[in-house]
């Protein structure tokens, strides 16, 4: 345990490049872009007041939970007897069905149904930002880089989603109806060959390949 803990906090020696690749990784699959679409349209009948405040909440639930899964994640996997490998399958299966979505239909699918209070943690906070996608990228960054590399990122990609969700409306305005849906689908196929390359690179662990 002591040994492990002494691995997750070493600093790597190209920092720099392990940060950069941590931190664009998780601001891909995050897709802060990508979510404005969907941020504005739950929330075109709200006050500015309220929008701030759940653009707040998204942000803390999303980084409470990829904090938690990033430090405990392989913990809580090995009492169900899960390994990384697996969750990289299962994760990047989930997270291409969720690219083909956003590629077909220009936006999640349960935009509609959860309106409500319940807006700040379904869709938005999970599974669109602390999906299974974002999950097993910090898992995997904790796993190869360490806590201060992973922790950086975290900070980094949910500071980027704030900033995003904060200025939702000026951003809306700047890039339109088309703009925001071509954005939408460039990064769904950018997150839909991150969902493959986890699917590769899972079934390699677990078959030895």
């Amino acid at each position: 345990m002591c040994s492990l803990m002494v691995d997750y906090f070493f600093i790597p020696q190209d920092f720099a490049d392990h940060l950069l690749r941590s931190t664009i990784t998780l601001l891909v699959v995050l897709d802060p872009l990508g979510i404005v679409p969907i941020f504005i349209g739950m929330t075109q009948k709200m006050e500015s007041v309220k929008k701030r405040e759940l653009s707040k909440i998204v942000v803390i639930i999303a980084s409470a939970l990829l904090f938690v899964f990033a430090f405990a994640g392989t913990q809580i996997f090995a009492v169900f007897g899960i390994s990384i490998a697996s969750f990289m399958v299962a994760g990047g299966i989930l997270l291409f069905i969720v690219a083909i979505e956003l590629l077909t239909g220009g936006g999640w699918r349960f935009v509609g149904q959860h309106a409500g209070e319940d807006t700040g943690v379904v869709p938005l906070a999970f599974p669109l930002l602390a999906g299974p996608g974002a999950i097993t990228a910090v898992i995997i960054s904790l796993e190869t880089t360490g806590i201060l590399v992973t922790a950086i990122s975290i900070l980094i990609g949910i500071g980027a989603t704030y900033a995003t969700l904060r200025f939702s409306d000026r951003i809306y305005r700047v890039l339109g109806t088309r703009g925001s849906l071509i954005v939408t689908r460039v990064f769904a196929v950018i997150v839909a060959a991150i969902a493959v390359q986890y699917i590769v690179e899972g079934a390699r662990e677990l078959f030895g390949l």
